[in-house]
């Protein structure tokens, strides 16, 4: 099964490229505003960011087909929620509690989701949504839809350890699946760092032992991002089976914005591994021709503008009145994904109580 060194090598779409950036520069300023307004006391619950992972992420949502597959994030893939379509104003009510967000105000960061558009909301339980996306593709197949469709999912180093994640990958080995798992190796889960968390010299050498294809790539770089991760979802959708992808790289900023990340030592900061992928994609694109440095500027005015009417529209938005709710948020009374989702659409509260 290859590695990342035996994927061949293929020209790299400019669309693709610019979209990815796109998604990127349309996360970092979403979440630097969310992070603004969780400081001043705006945001209940926790901020979570996804500074450093951003190319990765975006990298997958851009390589994804939002007409027919399916797209699992995790608490810091903005990016590649962005790329795969999701709107900043889906974020922007979530965190800011809006009935008309897809979780209807009833939770405060990163669980939303709209099912009945392929995106899944997130677990908490770290590595519980490989098994899941594995049953959309299996429930796929039973239906006879699964020709040329991929299900991907993303975790961290330390789901890597978890039950959910060993269960999950091996049933989608054995029945081999088109699934492909984004492994963010971030080097710490939550605290603590990777010589705790496995033995093995690297993580993707954990995928041999599940029979799995297995990629590796430096976190940090642009294009080699766009490149491995758009490879191993061109492979899965080719029919090889799972694929999974370890992206070195390192958290730019604590777990969450209440963890000012002082395990993180001096050297790990100012190394490889520290590099601001956002900077490293603008010197990249603007050096191989995909874009002029003007045109990024622009592209970063206009995303501000954005930014902030998703902002200021989410906080015009009525709050959930209890007495006047539906307590379904992704379903609705005929039965779960049964009929129209209650989040299929932005809505004011039902009149009374069923």
């Amino acid at each position: 099964m290859p590695d990342t060194e035996a994927l061949t090598p293929r020209s790299l779409d400019s669309v693709r490229v610019r979209s990815v950036f796109l998604a990127m520069l349309k996360a970092r300023q979403l979440e630097t505003k969310l992070a603004s307004l969780y400081k001043a006391g705006k945001i209940v619950g926790g901020v979570y960011l996804g500074k450093g992972q951003e190319a990765v992420s975006g990298a997958l949502g851009a390589a994804l087909d939002p007409n027919r597959d399916v797209f699992a994030p995790l608490i810091r893939d903005q990016a590649g929620r962005t790329a795969f379509g999701e709107p900043l104003i889906d974020c922007t009510r979530t965190y800011l509690g809006s009935v008309r967000g897809p979780m209807r105000g009833r939770d405060g960061n990163i669980h939303r989701g709209r099912p009945r558009e392929r995106i899944i909301a997130m677990i908490s339980h770290l590595g519980a949504e490989v098994s899941v996306v594995a049953g959309h593709l299996i429930a796929s197949r039973l239906r006879g839809e699964l020709e040329g469709r991929v299900g991907a999912t993303c975790v961290g180093d330390g789901a890597t350890s978890t039950g959910a994640f060993h269960e999950g990958i091996n049933l989608a080995a054995v029945e081999r699946l088109p699934l492909v798992i984004l492994v963010a190796n971030n080097q710490f889960a939550y605290s603590t760092p990777n010589t705790r968390q496995f033995a093995c010299d690297r993580l993707m050498d954990r995928a041999r032992g599940y029979g799995v294809e297995g990629h590796e790539v430096d976190g940090t770089d642009f294009l080699a991002a766009v490149e491995v991760v758009g490879g191993a979802v061109d492979r899965a959708r080719a029919g090889h089976g799972p694929q999974m992808v370890v992206a070195n790289l390192l958290r730019l900023t604590g777990h969450g914005e209440h963890d000012d990340a002082r395990y993180i030592p001096d050297e790990l900061r100012t190394g490889p591994l520290g590099r601001d992928c956002v900077a490293v994609a603008r010197e990249q694109i603007v050096a191989a021709g995909y874009a002029a440095a003007a045109e990024l500027d622009q592209w970063q005015a206009d995303i501000e503008e954005e930014v902030q009417q998703a902002i200021a529209e989410a906080q015009r938005d009525p709050k959930p009145d209890p007495w006047k709710e539906r307590w379904q948020a992704l379903s609705d009374e005929r039965g779960l994904f049964g009929g129209r989702s209650e989040a299929a659409e932005p809505t004011e509260p039902a009149e009374s109580a069923p």
